[in-house]
């Protein structure tokens, strides 16, 4: 990730866990049972905000003003309560540079439903020839680059230039298509998240006639 910049992520929970607490926390060295919770969901604490959205069943958490020293291993977690219950978390290691391996043109896209949307993705040279991925965060459902996809309506066809980015594009794009994604390659991973709005609706133009007599 790029020193100086944001990101945020999401985080998947099951809907069995809508009441418990969420949070986000840190180990330098990654020992979960020490990590550091840097934020519980709904609060913002220094430079982290965690934001659950229970209809979706998943929160998000997003980290601004990114320095070298934030490089370390991070979990979001689910509170669980019990002592022969562990919490349940998803984890991920997060570096902080200057010329990052993987980001995103735009971490935010939109289109309109039955529109279209593109996703740039850059690399760095060291991955160059490692194999490139579009994933949906949500099922893991993962469109390997090179190739052309249907997923239910929609198309996704997905490019390497060869020259340090790779390219997605999205069309006949359905509501379902919304949420988040994943830009791969080889162990990294940079987030995207799609929104789709209405179609706008249809015009209907009225032509009057005159006819002389």
């Amino acid at each position: 990730l790029q020193s100086g910049g944001n990101f945020t992520i999401p985080c998947h929970y099951d809907m069995k866990y809508i009441q418990h607490k969420k949070y986000w926390c840190y180990h330098a060295g990654g020992a979960f049972n020490y990590c550091k919770i840097l934020a519980y969901e709904n609060t913002t604490q220094d430079r982290v905000t965690v934001t659950d959205y229970p209809a979706q069943s998943l929160f998000t958490v997003t980290m601004r003003d990114l320095q070298s020293g934030d490089t370390g291993m991070y979990w979001c977690a689910v509170e669980i309560g019990g002592i022969f219950q562990p919490d349940v978390k998803e984890q991920f290691y997060i570096t902080v540079k200057s010329d990052p391996d993987l980001s995103v043109l735009e971490s935010s896209v939109s289109g309109q439903e039955g529109g279209n949307v593109s996703v740039q993705c850059l690399y760095s040279a060291g991955y160059q020839n490692e194999q490139k991925w579009w994933c949906r965060s949500k099922d893991q459902r993962c469109y390997t680059v090179g190739r052309t996809d249907t997923s239910q309506n929609s198309t996704v066809q997905t490019s390497d230039d060869g020259r340090k980015s790779f390219s997605v594009e999205m069309s006949g794009l359905q509501k379902s298509d919304a949420g988040w994604y994943w830009c791969k390659t080889g162990d990294l991973q940079a987030p995207v998240h799609l929104s789709v709005s209405d179609a706008p609706p249809a015009t209907i133009t009225n032509t009057a006639l005159s006819h002389s007599f």
